[in-house]
């Protein structure tokens, strides 16, 4: 059982600025505040996500999966327009728990152009990481998704993840319909994973409705299946809403329908073989 998508962070030691205005996530969140809900949910292994663009805090996260057993993989940070972006890799995977770093990830999101992952400097990048044996998450809006297809498909040797299904539109019918329709085409794209992640705080400051998240369940499940999606709780954004508790278990209830087999891909299976854990228990 794993969880393939959640994060920490120290406020002592930096802040956290796209929080502000979010008071809840406004303190410290520990690998000692998760553990128990981890036990709870019977979670054995979990993926740790970078949370700022800033070099210093990958490698305190690569420290923090080396002294924490139950983290088996890191996806961090590092300039991807850099033309030192290979050497840099390598210096990240030479540290303590380097072994642990499994793909890279950056703020698309935060991207104010929304074909800037069509840049070539990005490609050269994301070339890099491929190359490197990592993954790339993918962190994008609804409406950056075109340029997502666009990247995936002019780089089919590079393992991207799609993170929080791509942050499907809430309520905007119109806007839903054409994430859906960028939803199937990514999953044409067999160098393609999704994260069942980050889903239940899109009607922020409520929960998602419960028809709601599984109409996106539905469509996620018939255009990837379960052998390529991995759940993620994304705590502590999750706790907006939800508790770590109530993730799991609505993740549970909107995959109701799967046969043990594939459940076993969609809660484990599909993060070890796609992130490339070693030591997943």
């Amino acid at each position: 059982m794993i969880d393939a998508h959640h994060h920490v962070w120290d406020l002592s030691v930096r802040d956290q600025p796209w929080t502000a205005g979010l008071a809840p996530l406004r303190r410290s969140f520990s690998m000692a505040d998760l553990s128990p809900a981890l036990r709870r949910a019977g979670i054995n292994a979990t993926v740790l996500v970078q949370t700022i663009t800033v070099p210093e805090e990958t490698p305190e996260l690569l420290a923090l999966a080396a002294a924490s057993p139950v983290v088996a993989g890191v996806v961090g940070w590092t300039e991807l327009g850099s033309p030192a972006i290979t050497d840099r890799l390598a210096e990240l995977r030479s540290l303590p728990g380097g072994n642990t770093l499994v793909g890279i990830r950056h703020q698309v999101q935060e991207e104010p152009d929304p074909s800037w992952l069509c840049r070539p400097a990005v490609r050269a990048g994301l070339t890099a990481v491929g190359a490197a044996g990592l993954a790339y998450d993918l962190l994008v809006t609804a409406s950056q998704l075109p340029a997502a297809v666009q990247t995936v498909r002019a780089l089919p040797d590079v393992r991207f993840v799609l993170d929080h299904a791509g942050n499907p539109p809430v309520p905007a019918v119109l806007a839903d319909v054409a994430w859906r329709q960028h939803i199937l085409s990514l999953a044409q794209a067999g160098n393609v994973t999704l994260k069942l992640s980050g889903l239940v705080t899109r009607a922020y400051p409520a929960p998602v409705p419960a028809a709601l998240l599984q109409s996106w369940a539905d469509l996620l499940l018939g255009a990837f299946g379960p052998d390529r999606m991995m759940f993620g709780s994304d705590w502590p954004v999750c706790t907006l809403t939800s508790s770590y508790d109530e993730v799991f278990s609505r993740t549970q209830d909107a995959t109701a329908a799967l046969s043990p087999a594939e459940r076993q891909a969609l809660f484990g299976g599909t993060a070890a073989s796609f992130y490339r854990l070693s030591d997943p228990t």
